[in-house]
């Protein structure tokens, strides 16, 4: 099913312009992420509840194979063992309100000795869907909220 979503989700996304430096950096890898931006409702300094990002859960896809998943930290894994994660550089904003900025990361660790092990980068591009909106009235409420994107690893 979030095969699916993404593949409308994709099919529906605008071209973009590059809002990063990638061309001055070594790709690695490009894998394609199709899944879901999880967000919780909590109370606000004030106390008024609103919606709070938690948490990515996706699949990372290359030529059609899932070859790892994005999680929480924020991580990216693959199932050749190497583990990255990051730390936001720099956001720019989605091709629409309704899609997730785009992001360039540092990687600040990293595990195993695949794919990923040189990566010194990671650029969140070409994003779609990910934006919650509306009302957040039960506390502790999850919501998930479709979105694809384009994972770049570079150094």
């Amino acid at each position: 099913m979030l095969f699916l979503l993404g593949s409308l989700l994709l099919a529906a996304a605008p071209p973009a312009t590059q809002p990063f430096d990638v061309a001055a950096h070594k790709t690695l890898l490009t894998a394609h992420a199709v899944g879901a931006q999880v967000y919780e409702c909590k109370a606000a300094a004030g106390g008024a509840l609103q919606w709070t990002f938690r948490e990515p859960i996706a699949s990372l896809i290359v030529d059609g194979k899932t070859v790892g998943r994005h999680y929480a930290g924020p991580h990216w894994a693959l199932d050749d063992g190497s583990i990255v994660q990051g730390k936001v550089l720099e956001t720019a904003p989605g091709a629409t309100p309704g899609d997730i900025a785009q992001l360039k990361l540092s990687v600040v660790d990293r595990q195993g000795s695949g794919a990923l092990a040189q990566a010194t980068l990671v650029y969140r591009l070409r994003t779609h869907g990910g934006t919650l909106s509306g009302a957040c009235t039960d506390a502790g409420a999850l919501r998930a909220v479709a979105y694809s994107a384009d994972y770049l690893f570079a150094r």
